[in-house]
């Protein structure tokens, strides 16, 4: 192949995570062409849908179809996804190739002075549009209030700013530091103004895929295949292999109230998964270790249902 057409949503996110595929292709294939084509999905038109409320939000694909209809049509070569926003099944003639090396899988919670999620005085309010974090923050701080803020960075940091009622937000360290913020120090430094960041890897489980870019192409776009594999890398893609299985057991999409942590150690998969149901209902918890995605997945999965 002498070019390569690379197709991707247009938030400031999404076109960061193409120039690392495009940064990767280059380094990998020496003058391969790089283009670009900017979608707009449903989930970017439809900002008034609600990603937490149940059945609301029209589905899976909310992100991702109007790129994988561009693969199918042969518009695009590869389509250059946040894999935590893919549903567990690819459509018929798709499938992930390809994942870069994953980033950071923490959620952090931003504030306007240090807080930890145990150090938010009662009642306090949250925005995050994400019914995983909604569910586990409620779980473990109900008397937590959770408002649902849908929006990029900058629009939620603004709305933070302004809201003086609001306690903070919830959003994940992979994509803050993928647009070239630096958290270290636990402050965030933005046009908005300065804000407090804690970690909450110790207290709430990832999304499945989070960190991770999924590079999906056509199943027989073989010269794609090709290229597509050399910027592979194996220890994400076996990770994550495990945590879409899972995903497909649970027959689930990005709204799934699942949160798992995959862990790679000496040859073996550690997967630890927490699932909710009823609103009043506790979470199952489940853990497994094995040597393939497929028995790893099939064991959580077990402790789930």
């Amino acid at each position: 192949m002498k070019s390569i057409i690379l197709g991707t949503r247009g938030s400031a996110l999404a076109l960061a995570q193409v120039e690392l595929t495009a940064q990767a292709l280059a380094a990998a294939r020496p003058g391969l062409v790089v283009e670009r084509k900017v979608f707009v999905t449903r989930g970017d038109q439809k900002l008034d849908l609600s990603l937490i409320r149940a059945n609301e939000a029209g589905g899976k694909g909310l992100f991702t179809k109007e790129l994988e209809d561009a693969l199918l049509s042969g518009a695009i070569d590869v389509a250059v996804h946040s894999l935590k926003d893919l549903p567990g099944q690819n459509p018929p003639g798709l499938e992930v190739t390809a994942v870069l090396e994953r980033a950071p899988t923490a959620d952090v919670l931003i504030t306007k002075s240090p807080q930890s999620l145990r150090d938010l005085p009662q009642g306090a309010i949250l925005g995050t549009s994400s019914v995983r974090r909604a569910r586990q923050l409620q779980w473990l701080r109900p008397d937590v209030r959770i408002e649902e803020w849908r929006g990029n960075v900058q629009t939620r940091l603004r709305k933070l700013t302004e809201r003086t009622e609001v306690t903070g937000i919830i959003l994940a360290q992979a994509g803050l530091e993928r647009l070239g913020h630096d958290l270290r120090g636990g402050a965030l430094e933005t046009e908005q103004g300065r804000f407090c960041v804690a970690s909450l890897e110790e207290d709430l489980l990832p999304a499945i895929g989070q960190g991770a870019i999924a590079l999906q192409s056509r199943a027989d776009r073989l010269e794609v295949t090709a290229v597509l594999q050399q910027i592979d890398h194996p220890p994400t893609h076996l990770a994550i292999r495990t945590e879409r299985e899972l995903q497909r057991l649970l027959a689930g999409d990005c709204a799934l109230p699942v949160g798992v942590r995959t862990r790679l150690s000496a040859g073996r998969i550690a997967m630890k998964a927490i699932l909710f149901g009823a609103p009043e209902a506790p979470p199952k918890l489940a853990e497994a270790e094995g040597e393939t995605p497929e028995a790893v997945a099939a064991a959580v999965f077990a402790g789930l249902i």
